[in-house]
Order: structure tokens, then sequence, then C-alpha cells
């Protein structure tokens, strides 16, 4: 976990320098979309990530890419990252990022899977309700899942709430397999 912690420090380090210039948004922004580019083009992260090929290089490589999508500043940011030979993690700076950017603003993503499309009044009351459970403001992310059967399965963070039916069913068998359940 040693990179993790390394990753965490240069995210701070973004994080507090983008609160101080006024560019939080921005500096977001732009880490949204290398962590994007980053996760559809292998050939980038190989590149940007390969202990072969030279800090310089890479740099252009990330000015040609780069230089008219994002701020100066958050350049400046990748390329001290490359510099300092941390580039191994820079995935990780920017997600890392983008997630202590949302704790600071009070933001929480939950990720819900569903057996079938949610109805736009069923997502409005389900994110009430985590808003409510969460004290934040949430930010759902939904995806379907014919195998829950029923119900939902939410994500929040490493906490999972599981109201599916196939949850249910596996109680249910738990219980008879261990005989607490009579059928009386």
């Amino acid at each position: 976990m040693p990179g993790f912690k390394v990753a965490n420090r240069y995210a701070i380090s973004l994080l507090e320098t983008s609160l101080e210039k006024n560019s939080l948004e921005q500096a977001y922004n732009d880490m949204k979309m290398l962590v994007k580019l980053l996760d559809m083009s292998y050939e980038l992260k190989h590149a940007i990530e390969s202990p072969i090929i030279k800090p310089g290089i890479k740099i252009l490589i990330v000015d040609e890419i780069f230089e008219k999508r994002i701020s100066v500043d958050s350049l400046k940011f990748i390329r001290f990252v490359i510099s300092k030979r941390r580039e191994e993690i820079l995935y990780e700076i920017a997600k890392r990022f983008l997630e202590l950017r949302d704790e600071h603003l009070g933001i929480v993503n939950v990720d819900v899977k569903t057996a079938f499309e949610f109805t736009a009044e069923q997502k409005k009351q389900l994110k009430e309700k985590f808003k409510i459970i969460l004290n934040k403001t949430v930010i759902l992310k939904y995806r379907v899942d014919k195998n829950i059967i029923g119900g939902f399965v939410a994500r929040v963070g490493d906490t999972v709430y599981d109201a599916s039916i196939l949850h249910q069913l596996e109680l249910l068998k738990k219980e008879f397999i261990q005989g607490g359940l009579s059928l009386n």
C-alpha cells in the first residue's frame, strides 16, 4: 500500500493548491479528463507508466496531448509528477484527487445495481433516502444487473446496502440449512 500513501500525498497537494488558487473545479475537470483518457487508451497509459521511456519524452507526450485541453496549472502538476519519477502512480493520484474533491465538497458517490431500469421517480426517491441517511450530497450511478432478481444493491465506499431479492433468498436458504426455519 505504499503507492496509495504517495498518491494520496500528491492528491492532497493538488487539492490544497487548487483551493488556494480558487481553481478546484478546473483541476477536477482536468483530472477527470486525465482519468478518462488513461482508461480509454492503454497505449497512453503504458507510455506514461513505462520505466523505459525517459521522463523528457513523457513530458513531450503529455504536452502534445493535454496542452490545449487542460489548464496550465494541471499540466504543470502532471509534469512535476513525471519529473519526480512518480508517473507510475499518476492515474492513482488523479483518481484520489477526484475522491478528495468530492469529500471536501460533501459529495458522496453511490453505485446502484438494480434488476431493471428504475423510473425517474424511483431514482429520485432513492437519492433522497441516501441523502437523508448519509447527510451529504449524493450522486447516484446506476447499472442494471438482472442476476439480483429484484430490489437493489448500493455501494458507498466500502459499505454495501443489499436490498436485493437474491440476497433475501440467500438469507432464507441459510436459515433452511441451519435448521432455524420450521415449515409448520
